[in-house]
C-alpha cells in the first residue's frame, strides 16, 4: 500500500503500553493531530499489558479488550518489565505476529540489544523536545499505518 491508499487505508488498532501520563497524553494528541483515526488502548503497566492480550482480569471481555494490530511499548514499566512484556510476546504464537515498537526514554545500548534479540520490530527513543517528540510519534502512526504492510492476523 502506498501513500495515494492512505485515504482508503483501514485504522489499526493500537495497544499502547505506557505508565508515564504526560506521554501517554502527548502520544495520543499527536496521533489526533495526524487525523489517522487510530484506535488506542492504553494500558499503564506490563501486568495489564499482558491481561489485555491474554483477556484475563479487567479484560476478560473480548469486546473491550480487541486483540492490537500493533503494540507502542514502554520499556521502564511498574510490575512487569516491557522487556518481559516483550518477550512474553515473541515467544507466543498467537500474539509474536503483532508488531511491537519499543518507545521509550532508554538510550542503553543494553536495552536496545536486548529488545532486537526478544524480536522487537523497532526500537526509537523518546526525543525530550515536546515537538520531536510529537514528530517521532506522527511519522510512527504513519509508517505503521500506511506504508507497513503485515499478514493477516490468525483469528483469536
Amino acid at each position: 500500500m502506498g501513500p495515494s491508499d492512505s485515504k482508503t487505508a483501514k485504522p489499526i488498532r493500537i495497544l499502547l503500553v505506557e505508565d508515564n501520563d504526560a506521554h501517554t497524553k502527548l502520544i495520543l494528541r499527536a496521533m489526533q493531530e495526524d487525523r489517522l483515526a487510530n484506535p488506542v488502548d492504553c494500558v499503564r503497566d506490563g501486568e495489564e499489558a499482558l491481561d489485555f492480550l491474554y483477556r484475563r482480569g479487567n479484560f476478560k471481555d473480548a469486546s473491550k479488550s480487541p486483540r492490537p494490530d500493533m503494540i507502542l511499548l514502554d520499556l521502564k514499566l511498574p510490575k512487569i518489565d516491557g522487556l518481559e512484556v516483550l518477550k512474553t510476546i515473541k515467544d507466543d504464537e498467537k500474539l509474536k505476529e503483532i508488531p511491537v515498537v519499543v518507545l521509550t526514554s532508554s538510550t542503553d545500548p543494553r536495552d536496545v540489544h536486548e529488545a532486537y534479540r526478544h524480536y522487537v520490530n523497532s526500537y526509537i527513543t523518546k526525543p525530550v523536545d515536546f515537538d520531536k517528540f510529537r514528530q517521532v510519534v506522527q511519522e510512527l502512526d504513519y509508517y505503521w499505518t500506511i506504508f507497513n504492510t503485515k499478514p493477516a492476523m490468525t483469528p483469536s
